[in-house]
């Protein structure tokens, strides 16, 4: 018994400290988050060594959505509470004034200030022609 005692006296540090390496080091390599460009993520690892585009909204521009980030309903829960609570709403269930549907002009509005911003053409709205 005195043995068993010395040991785990004199031993129980170093079992702790393997311990806290073993929590440390997980069980395996640590996921990687994206591939940094400097324009936000691009990339996002999929965990089986692939990558998928990832949707950015760092930007001024939403381009999924085809309208900038700030008054993008779809994108910004906040927003769409905030305009939701005015009655700023229609019934396509988007934001009134933000709404292709409600109001065709608002489209070439944005995409007349993507082009004074930079100059080129609006990306394509994703899922659409």
């Amino acid at each position: 018994m005195t043995t068993q005692r010395t040991c785990l006296t004199r031993c129980g540090p170093l079992f702790s400290f393997l311990a806290g390496l073993v929590v440390l080091a997980g069980c395996g390599k640590a996921p990687e988050v994206a591939k940094d460009t400097g324009k936000g993520p691009t990339e996002v690892a999929q965990g089986n060594g692939k990558t998928e585009p990832a949707e950015d909204h760092s930007g001024w521009w939403c381009n999924e959505h085809g309208l900038p980030e700030e008054v993008c309903d779809l994108c910004s829960k906040k927003y769409r509470n905030a305009e939701k609570a005015k009655g700023n709403w229609c019934e396509h269930n988007r934001v009134k004034t933000s709404c292709f549907k409600c109001n065709p002009g608002v489209r070439e509005k944005y995409a007349a200030e993507y082009r004074t911003k930079f100059g080129k053409e609006p990306p394509a709205i994703e899922g659409q022609k």
